[in-house]
């Protein structure tokens, strides 16, 4: 049984740690850790809206000057992704504005041709980059958009044009504070009438000094309540660019004379190509969301052991972390958490290694992941603020901010539902198949078995398609009904498909620990994780026949058996997360 198998003593932290961070804390992830957890990244209390976004702007500056070769640092997804994993613990504002600079702006520009094209700005950060893709009529229909770049022969320059209100490009950062910057810019390129799809144009859009260039016209937005940036909308007024502007490859090119060619026919393969850095972003919002996951968890773990409340017997005190109605939350936000860092290892990695004719597969993986973590980090944090009680509003105790901003992560680079429904499509008519379920009669089967538990989970991928399916199929008086009819169990089929890959994670972590109580507690994260998930749906479970009545009767006391057993290492299984004592000193919560 898993209770009796997690009571050893031996210590694993530093274990948990090389695993959850891929044997790769010391070589990738230690100069940002150490990074931000010096003085020049501390909170700083009483700072105004404006203050925060100059101060995010001037720590940009000190992150550049960490990288040694930023064009590196774009063209590798983990150590990109390893500096937003704790850029974001310190400075939400700087870990969005660092996110456009590197991935979208310099990683667009380095993945198009060079056209020997000077970058040495950007690389020192001289002038800070922006993206600008989505307009105010056009969200997650960008491709629709109205922006325009119109080749004109007498001059031999692109036109760069906003035709009307709803296509000022909505959001960037492109206020005067942080000094010059420069944007790529999604628009339409029109050549002789001919509109040939979208792509990106590098266009400077402001002076030393912050002030817009004639023809850009900026507006700042009212304040939003995720991270403090500059956001605004961008309209360009007959903006004109030389041909050199336009970021080409096989998927566009115009030559100097203005013939444009282009290998793919379709106008939207060209959009999707042009802006494919946004896939990259959407591994870069979920390595942000783990790594203020991790951070919150740390802290609400800390402040639980060290504050003392009322026991059950009379003058009795002991810590909170001491009562089941505060550790058993916690611990499940611990399993989640784990298991949402390791899926996120894999998905980084298979995005890494991918061929080409894996790209389609790989972007709806890195798309689901990335609504999974982004998601279950607002939950797990929610979580966090509320066992800190009212210490866990005060920003200088670092859960509250980093809540708020995490809001971003869930909209930025695909808004999250938008996303799955995308995902739940190709699944349902793509050529997914579930996994076939286990010959084995459940009532053989055990509740502390990893592989009944994985297998259970993959019988609700398969319930969830088959519901899909047949809806798709009988509700069909037209394409809207008919998709309407099938999209909810379709969600339901992504969810589940998520949940069983994050399993597989953590399953994999288990195989690969090598002390007792390490293996012990992998396992023990992996059965509370998959038995929340499938308590919650043990009624279709039931009724498909995956499960036996005395097996649904049993799942509360198998949830609290593994609680009580992980309870006693709670602190061990945050400490592993290696968020920088120098950083969990300065909170006046954790310090009183």
């Amino acid at each position: 049984m898993i209770p009796l198998q997690i009571e050893r003593t031996e210590t694993p932290l530093a274990e948990l740690t090389d695993i959850l961070f891929a044997h790769r804390l010391e070589s990738t992830h230690e100069r940002w850790r150490s990074l931000f957890g010096s003085t020049p990244f501390a909170f700083r209390e009483g700072l105004s809206h404006q203050e925060r976004i100059a101060l995010s702007y001037d720590r940009l500056r000190l992150v550049n000057a960490e990288v040694a070769d930023p064009r590196h640092l774009v063209a590798d997804p983990v150590e990109l992704t390893a500096l937003h994993e704790w850029a974001g613990i310190v400075d939400p504002g700087m870990a969005t504005v660092a996110s456009i600079h590197y991935n979208l702006f310099l990683g667009s520009l380095q993945d198009h041709d060079q056209a020997g094209r000077d970058v040495s700005a950007f690389l020192r950060a001289d002038r800070v980059g922006t993206f600008l893709c989505t307009e105010l009529a056009h969200g997650n229909d960008a491709a629709q958009m109205e922006t325009t770049a119109t080749l004109d022969r007498a001059s031999g320059e692109l036109v760069l044009n906003t035709p009307t209100p709803g296509a000022a490009k909505y959001m960037p950062n492109t206020g005067p504070t942080g000094g010059a910057k420069s944007a790529v810019v999604a628009a339409r390129l029109i050549i002789d009438g001919d509109d040939n799809g979208v792509f990106l144009f590098l266009t400077p859009l402001s002076d030393e000094a912050g002030r817009p260039l004639p023809g850009v016209e900026v507006s700042p937005l009212p304040q939003a309540a995720s991270s403090p940036v500059d956001h605004c909308t961008t309209v360009f007024r007959e903006v004109r660019l030389p041909l050199g502007a336009l970021l080409q490859g096989d998927h566009g090119r115009l030559t100097p004379e203005g013939a444009f060619s282009s290998s793919l026919g379709s106008p939207r393969k060209r959009f999707l190509r042009s802006i494919g850095r946004v896939t990259m972003g959407k591994l870069c919002m979920s390595a942000y969301s783990l790594g203020v996951t991790r951070h919150a968890l740390a802290v609400a773990m800390r402040h639980a052991h060290s504050r003392v409340t009322s026991g059950m017997t009379s003058g009795q005190k002991v810590p909170l972390i001491a009562h089941r109605s505060h550790h058993a939350p916690l611990l499940d936000a611990v399993a989640t958490t784990y298991a949402a860092t390791l899926l996120h290892r894999s998905v980084v990695q298979q995005w890494t290694w991918a061929e080409d004719s894996d790209r389609e597969a790989n972007e709806r993986l890195t798309a689901i992941a990335k609504g999974w973590i982004t998601w279950q980090a607002r939950t797990v944090m929610t979580e966090c603020r509320e066992r800190c009680g009212a210490q866990g509003l005060l920003l200088a105790n670092g859960i509250a901010g980093q809540l708020a901003a995490n809001e971003g992560t869930i909209t930025a680079e695909g808004d999250n539902k938008v996303i799955w429904v995308k995902a739940a499509g190709e699944m349902l008519l793509g050529g997914f198949a579930p996994k076939p379920p286990s010959e084995i009669a459940p009532e053989h089967r055990a509740l502390t078995d990893p592989e009944h538990l994985q297998d259970l989970m993959a019988d609700l991928e398969r319930i969830w398609h088959a519901r899909a399916r047949k809806r798709l199929r009988e509700r069909a008086t037209s394409p809207m009904a008919r998709w309407n009819a099938a999209v909810t169990p379709a969600l339901h089929l992504v969810d589940s498909h998520v949940h069983r890959l994050a399993g597989e994670a953590l399953l994999t972590a288990l195989s690969q620990a090598a002390a007792p109580l390490s293996r012990d507690l992998l396992r023990g994260l992996h059965a509370l994780f998959a038995l929340r998930w499938i308590a919650a749906h043990s009624g279709d479970l039931l009724a498909e026949g995956r499960m036996t009545a005395a097996q649904v009767q049993e799942l509360p006391d198998a949830v609290e058996d593994v609680v009580a057993a992980l309870a006693p290492h709670a602190l061990t299984l945050t400490d592993a997360f290696a968020v920088p004592d120098a950083l969990l000193d300065t909170y006046p919560m954790l310090n009183p």
